[in-house]
């Protein structure tokens, strides 16, 4: 059973832009730079007859894979796609206080320390957790062998962890963007990312 996955985050929303928390209970849709987004993904992409599509629950990734939608492709949530849940950060301006909190807090990640959060929010390890139910069941699709996934950043870099084994703490190692693809593949044992961070098909929608 072998499987291409073809990973993207979501396009960008207001809250992105403003620098406003959004974990998994935070539901934004895109705004104009991201419906772009979506659409230059989608002209790009559009010819690779993926047979399915995976999102989150939220809203945006619904809004970021919409073309594909409206050209026939089937789409199945799943919540071990969602957001990590940042707790009390949700829906706040990144603040002072709340960017030394989030750095202290990636720094114990990064050591190692997976198992702490956010008061209220979710840590690595079970984000983890949740994803590993989204992967087993993505797999057990034998039938849809080409898969389009929408996701979100934070939630992004954990799962390309546990895609090629490497240690969670490190996930900081894999670059994002609104839209940016990672390709991997799955040979039926293991896995491996083909194409990394591409974001060929955002260029031209940024000018000064």
């Amino acid at each position: 059973m072998k499987k291409l996955l073809y990973i993207i985050r979501h396009g960008q929303t207001d809250l992105n832009l403003k620098g406003i928390v959004q974990g998994r209970g935070v539901d934004a849709p895109l705004n104009e730079m991201g419906t772009m987004q979506a659409g230059a993904f989608y002209a790009h992409y559009k010819d690779e007859q993926f047979d399915k599509i995976y999102t989150s629950t939220l809203l945006r990734t619904h809004q970021t894979v919409a073309p594909f939608l409206q050209a026939g492709l089937p789409m199945e949530q799943l919540q071990g796609l969602d957001e990590i849940g940042w707790g009390i950060y949700e829906g706040k301006e990144q603040t002072p206080e709340v960017m030394e909190g989030f750095s202290n807090l990636i720094t114990r990640w990064r050591n190692g320390e997976l198992d702490i959060c956010v008061e209220g929010g979710e840590t690595p390890n079970q984000l983890a957790i949740r994803q590993r139910d989204a992967l087993n069941y993505i797999l057990s699709k034998k039938e849809e062998e080409k898969i389009l996934i929408c996701m979100h950043g934070r939630a992004m870099r954990v799962f390309l962890s546990i895609l090629i084994d490497r240690d969670i703490a490190l996930m900081d190692d894999f670059p994002h963007t609104n839209t940016a693809l990672y390709r991997v593949r799955y040979d039926g044992h293991a896995f491996s990312i083909e194409d990394a961070y591409n974001i060929q098909h955002l260029e031209g929608l940024y000018t000064d």
